[in-house]
């Protein structure tokens, strides 16, 4: 997360609006192992004043690396209060406006910040620390067939045709507001939390196959096309520059099992978890309800017929 915040605006805004109380109860909100009151021990009777506390409170949560979420957190209780309680915060729209000086945008649908795609593209989304765990969306992608395409073409033309799925990938994740974590030889994982981030993610892997059907059918220069299979599912899912760590999260094993044991070349499969979320429109251009073998996994398919000219 970025430390160039400035902050004036920040200390500024606590110091008018709140109790040294009431700023460490909203600062534990936004980072629930931070206890201001203790850390400095003011918590035995020793006094403080309410311009040292804003002061001190704001710097620790941009060292956090928590300053956003602790702006949302304000955002949020001066929406809809705190137990029962109603606060309006002063010069509030002025720290809004400093996080996005800094390079953020604010997503109205989940309340939430992220940085600027014209400025910056990070995987992280430009705040998100090792062990933030949020609702998303993830992609699963593999190239069927793989192997076969690798022996039967030649390497400059293999290496030429993956560069260019992966653009295609990258375009259809990034412009949906998602992040590519993973890319592979013959496989990717794309992630997804903001704004419908599950419609997104559907949206992303129909795009991805309907471009890959052009491809295939104007730029290919291989032997034979290349077939997808994308899966799509949603849960809670922890950030971590780990790949191993995100490989054994619940919810990408499911989307892993669903494109390898749902998923036909062409093909995406969502799960009917994620089906249940969604308008009967989108899901009209898929199958009915189905389930995988020796499972109680159950999903839905789009599917693209194909064949290389």
């Amino acid at each position: 997360m970025s430390s160039g915040f400035s902050t004036r605006f920040c200390r500024k805004c606590l110091a008018l609006s709140l109790s040294v109380e009431e700023m460490n109860r909203f600062a534990v909100m936004a980072c629930p192992d931070y206890n201001f009151l203790k850390k400095y021990g003011f918590s035995k009777g020793r006094p403080v004043g309410i311009q040292e506390a804003a002061d001190r409170i704001v710097s620790d949560m941009v060292k956090s690396g928590y300053f956003i979420d602790f702006v949302e957190t304000l955002i949020y209780v001066d929406s809809n209060g705190y137990m029962g309680h109603k606060y309006a915060f002063r010069g509030l729209d002025d720290v809004i406006g400093d996080v996005i000086q800094a390079g953020y945008s604010y997503d109205e649908a989940t309340g939430k910040f992220f940085e600027n795609q014209n400025k910056q593209i990070t995987r992280n989304w430009g705040r998100l620390l090792e062990g933030d765990e949020y609702p998303m969306a993830v992609l699963r992608l593999d190239i069927a067939g793989n192997s076969l395409l690798v022996k039967n073409n030649p390497k400059p033309l293999v290496d030429k045709a993956y560069n260019e799925l992966r653009e295609i990938v990258e375009n259809a994740v990034i412009s949906r507001l998602g992040r590519l974590w993973i890319w592979e030889g013959d496989g990717a994982l794309a992630v997804f939390m903001l704004s419908g981030y599950s419609r997104m993610a559907i949206f992303a892997g129909i795009e991805i196959l309907s471009k890959m059907f052009i491809y295939n059918k104007t730029v290919n220069k291989l032997k034979s096309s290349v077939n997808l299979r994308i899966s799509v599912h949603t849960g809670n899912l922890a950030y971590s520059d780990n790949k191993t760590k995100i490989s054994r999260a619940d919810i990408v094993k499911t989307a892993l099992k669903l494109e390898s044991k749902a998923a036909v070349p062409n093909s995406l499969v969502i799960s009917e978890s994620l089906a249940m979320s969604q308008d009967q429109t989108l899901l009209d251009v898929f199958s009915n309800s189905k389930c995988i073998p020796n499972s109680t996994n159950k999903f839905r398919v789009y599917q693209i017929i194909q064949g290389k000219n």
